[in-house]
């Protein structure tokens, strides 16, 4: 069965074109959107296995658009499709959950490669993109003097994927309550009031 794409991005030709490769190239396209403020809905009803998601759309933004799939179906491989290069919207993507990210100049080829890699398991990244996370996250060898314990590194990491609590325990196979736990004890340690302080903390510190 052929991989189920769905694509959000707001400039038409390129959506259209983008859409007619992929047929093109044995992927089913099941849905493409110039706006993704109904995105969850849309991975609920159709299921992809692959989203690519523009970043800057009208309304509400890619970022939201993933951290809303990722919620609604956290087996959906999102991939970042965009022009911006910035730090910023990089780590605010990853950290809501994207799987993926790459420029728009990036050629056809690779596009089709990256979304192999993503349904393989892999974090299909450009080159220029890649370099950037690595440079941001080489770990330190003070990156644990917050004393934190490894399964609080592993709540950590997974609340840096953008993901709620009631995933967080899925994924881990603990109780809610267990995981809310671990989070007070981070929040303590980190000495930070919320998840989005401590997202912050632990990515600006390179924590994890």
């Amino acid at each position: 069965m052929a991989p189920k794409i769905v694509l959000f991005e707001d400039n038409d030709r390129l959506r259209e074109s983008l859409a007619y490769l992929l047929k093109m190239n044995g992927y089913d396209v099941v849905g493409d959107y110039n706006q993704c403020s109904d995105a969850a809905n849309i991975a609920r009803v159709y299921t992809p296995d692959v989203v690519l998601m523009d970043i800057d759309m009208p309304g509400d933004n890619g970022i939201k658009g993933v951290r809303w799939i990722k919620e609604a179906r956290p087996q959906t491989s999102v991939i970042m499709y965009t022009v911006f290069e910035d730090d910023e919207k990089l780590f605010e993507c990853l950290c809501a959950g994207a799987n993926g990210y790459l420029l728009k100049k990036t050629p056809p080829a690779k596009l089709f490669d990256a979304i192999q890699e993503v349904l393989e398991g892999g974090a299909p990244m450009s080159p220029v993109i890649a370099r950037k996370v690595l440079n941001t996250f080489q770990v330190k060898e003070t990156s644990n003097k917050y004393n934190l314990s490894p399964r609080e590194i592993e709540v950590l990491q997974w609340l840096i994927k953008g993901y709620s609590i009631k995933i967080i325990a899925a994924e881990m196979n603990l109780a809610f309550d267990t995981v809310r736990s671990h989070l007070k004890n981070i929040y303590q340690k980190l000495h930070v009031n919320c998840g989005k302080e401590a997202i912050a903390k632990a990515l600006s510190e390179r924590i994890v």
